[in-house]
């Protein structure tokens, strides 16, 4: 046995039985043991940001690391923004990076770089695995790394040479890092703050925003007439009838400060202290008010979850009674198709259990209402800003999550950064509706361009924000990757064709012609 499959068959053991994949030289030992060790699931992607994206998506929805294969530095560094949102999501991804033989670095080959440098940026543990007596171990503590806490990127490097070697063989799955229960003395503390008459705002995020989490944030800002919000882009929200329904902090700086506004004490659950999204021009950068006390519950490896079912419990709110969503959708809308009505007829007509992946920027600003009586779903949003994941985090979605169907609101602008994923969307025949909202601009930049200032850009500044001339086609592009695509100009053609995309197995997508929206 070689090192590579040593380390194949150990993260198989260790309940790691996916790899999105993107290799190069390096790394065909790697590739070759797929073979040796059919328990692992490989699934080609055609550009890296595809790979790191799916993977995103499947340990959003799996609740477990997959594995991601890219090759040196380069391969890396294609795959770095998305990598990026999923470190904000806190997602668990073992990505394994392979590198020239140990031997041959002291030569400078054309691909050598400083792995180790550029993973440290997104990753939460970055580990080089030199012996293939190791590499087993190493790819046991990898995925250990990477399920700590709320969960973060583990990346390993992986020389050929250590693959191609003779190995021990694979060594048995180590311990999972277990959450520590919240300190009794804080949280005695916090019930004080919640009975006192002082203004306390709950912000929670992550792992807190499953039902269950949700109950117990609820149970806590009921009994006591607190605040409760969650971030602005959570990576994995629970939502719809029945479902404990919860604000987003808002985007903009000055209507997330309004929300805020009064707030003496904000306790933290998985979530960061909110600051804005960019610094602009008389505004501020940290949205808490002054004054503001803060208190994070889930610091130092804490179970959020656990931490505000035992607040409850100290409150007397375990038995509180929960208000949730009820059922309601939109009417079909016919019409004019715009923003909203393309929100309408997604309410209408969304299935039970989907899971809504929306980088729909602009054009999905009536989405979430539209949707929040629908049946029960999930929603996948854009962490960490870094545009171009929706369309490889919904093939990870589906992935993970083969018996419920995704759909995928995509903008046309970061629709054009990852949409080879749309090719293996058809590879694996994955059961994903993708509608692309196609207003011909970054809609959301030209509305920066003024927030920052600098509102009399001239036709050349403008002229970088605006991606029509020539208009993309992307039913050519989708069908030109082997997607069945339709175009939507009305709001009846997109109710017709959504409500056949979504009776339809595999990947459907269409392009709906919304205009941009005055913003």
């Amino acid at each position: 046995m070689n090192g590579a499959q040593a380390l194949i068959r150990t993260l198989v053991d260790s309940g790691v039985d996916v790899c999105f994949t993107n290799p190069g030289t390096s790394e065909m030992h790697f590739v070759a043991a797929l073979d040796d060790v059919p328990e692992m699931r490989g699934i080609l992607g055609l550009f890296e940001g595809v790979v790191t994206a799916a993977a995103d998506g499947y340990g959003r929805m799996a609740g477990k690391p997959a594995a991601t294969l890219l090759h040196l530095g380069p391969g890396l560094g294609n795959g770095l923004a998305n990598l990026h949102n999923a470190r904000r999501a806190h997602t668990p991804i073992v990505n394994i990076v392979g590198d020239h033989a140990t031997y041959h670095k002291q030569y400078d080959a054309p691909l050598e770089s400083d792995i180790d440098s550029i993973a440290s940026a997104v990753s939460g543990w970055v580990h080089r695995s030199m012996s293939p007596d190791d590499v087993a171990t190493d790819a046991a503590r990898s995925v250990v790394a990477a399920s700590e806490g709320p969960g973060q990127v583990a990346t390993l490097i992986l020389p050929a040479d250590v693959c191609w070697l003779e190995s021990p063989g694979p060594v048995a799955p180590l311990d999972p890092l277990q959450p520590v229960n919240a300190d009794e003395q804080l949280l005695a503390a916090l019930a004080d703050v919640l009975r006192s008459d002082l203004s306390v705002t709950l912000f929670i995020g992550g792992r807190v925003l499953t039902e269950a989490g949700l109950r117990a944030a609820h149970r806590v800002a009921a009994a006591t007439g607190s605040k409760l919000l969650c971030e602005t882009f959570p990576p994995r929200l629970a939502r719809g009838a029945g479902i404990p329904a919860v604000d987003r902090l808002a985007y903009l700086a000055e209507f997330a400060e309004m929300q805020l506004d009064g707030t003496q004490h904000m306790i933290l659950a998985d979530a960061a202290s909110p600051v804005s999204f960019f610094a602009y021009p008389d505004k501020a950068s940290v949205l808490v008010p002054d004054g503001c006390g803060v208190t994070d519950i889930s610091a130092g490896g804490v179970d959020p979850v656990a931490a505000l079912e035992r607040l409850a419990e100290l409150l007397d709110a375990t038995a509180q009674e929960v208000a949730v969503a009820a059922p309601s959708r939109p009417a079909r809308p016919t019409g004019e198709l715009t923003s909203e009505s393309m929100a309408a007829a997604i309410g209408a007509l969304l299935p039970e259990h989907c899971i809504i992946v929306d980088e729909s920027n602009t054009s999905g600003l009536f989405i979430s209402g539209a949707t929040g009586g629908c049946p029960a779903h999930d929603l996948l949003t854009l962490t960490g800003g870094a545009i171009g994941i929706g369309i490889p985090l919904a093939v990870g979605a589906a992935v993970a999550a083969p018996d419920r169907p995704v759909l995928c609101v995509e903008a046309d602008g970061s629709a054009m950064y990852t949409l080879q994923g749309l090719w293996t969307q058809v590879r694996e025949g994955l059961n994903i509706t993708t509608v692309i909202c196609n207003n011909g601009s970054y809609a959301v930049l030209n509305m920066e361009l003024n927030r920052v200032g600098a509102d009399a850009a001239g036709p050349k500044a403008k002229a970088m924000l605006d991606i029509s001339g020539p208009d993309l086609d992307f039913v050519a592009l989708a069908t030109g990757m082997g997607v069945p695509a339709t175009r939507a100009t009305t709001a009846d053609e997109f109710v017709a064709q959504l409500e056949a995309a979504l009776a339809t197995p595999g990947p459907v997508l269409i392009e709906a012609m919304v205009p941009p929206l005055s913003l």
